[in-house]
């Protein structure tokens, strides 16, 4: 079986000289392709880099280049000319991670809001993808949504783990949908279960997100308690057993997906 991992935190402090070892372990476990997350125009950068040095054949490791919304707040004039810059590089796969984040609130909405509609309208000029973030704001990214849905090529809503209205509006609106470790966590995801089920072959893909969300069913635990891309099989898992289809299946059209999706070799 291959997995794709479509959220990777690869910049992330805690995997500080430690990358290689990370992108090593997951390819042993399957993980054959992963993309880099891009949250900051820094970060962004600094995720290229690592995929330009870590993978120089150029087979394994991509990025998306974009601005989170907690960071939506350092959005200036000067920042669509950088992003313009980084989406040029063949290696980024996508604009994002951008979106709109209701929750935690560290960038005031109306940025939010200026930063999201500019990165869309990027991607539509791009003709690229988008790599979505939604916490605690599905309707308002709905509404935006729709004014640039038919002039993107693709776009999926990254991490889901909200509710059953929120899904099928994104499904109705032609979204992608990716899954994490949340899914694996018998405190708050198992809403998840029976509804990763109605999600079409062709709109799905997974994820680790890690650092973050390492799935609680794993065993053994990793003593750093960190996630990591290779333990993207148990998303796998989790997912496969909702779904009821084989890992086989699930590996199979969740990666055909991703490469679909983000264009890769």
């Amino acid at each position: 079986m291959q997995l794709i991992d479509i959220g990777v935190n690869l910049t992330n402090s805690s995997f500080h000289d430690k990358q290689a070892e990370v992108v090593e372990r997951a390819v042993q476990a399957g993980v054959v392709q992963m993309v880099l997350t891009g949250t900051s125009l820094d970060g962004s950068e600094h995720a290229l880099e690592l995929c330009q040095q870590l993978d120089a054949p150029g087979q394994r490791l991509f990025s998306t280049a974009g601005v989170h919304p907690h960071d939506a707040k350092s959005w200036v004039a000067d920042s669509d000319r950088r992003l313009r810059q980084l989406l040029e590089q063949p290696r980024v796969k996508a604009v994002g991670e951008c979106g709109l984040d209701f929750n935690r609130d560290f960038s005031p909405h109306p940025q939010q809001e200026q930063a999201l509609e500019a990165q869309l309208a990027l991607a539509a000029e791009l003709r690229l993808p988008v790599f979505l973030h939604e916490r605690d704001a599905s309707e308002r990214l709905l509404a935006i949504l729709k004014d640039y849905r038919d002039h993107l090529p693709a776009a999926v809503v990254h991490c889901f783990t909200g509710e059953r209205e929120a899904l099928f509006a994104y499904l109705d609106l032609d979204l992608h949908i990716g899954i994490t470790g949340w899914i694996c966590d018998e405190r708050r995801g198992t809403h998840l279960h029976p509804l990763v089920g109605n999600i079409p072959e062709g709109r799905l893909m997974l994820e680790s997100d890690a650092p973050y969300l390492l799935p609680r069913s794993l065993r053994p635990k990793p003593k750093s308690g960190r996630n990591e891309p290779a333990f993207l099989p148990e998303v796998l898992r989790e997912v496969a057993l909702h779904r009821g289809e084989t890992l086989e299946h699930t590996a199979r059209h969740t990666t055909e997906c991703a490469r679909q999706f983000f264009n890769l070799p």
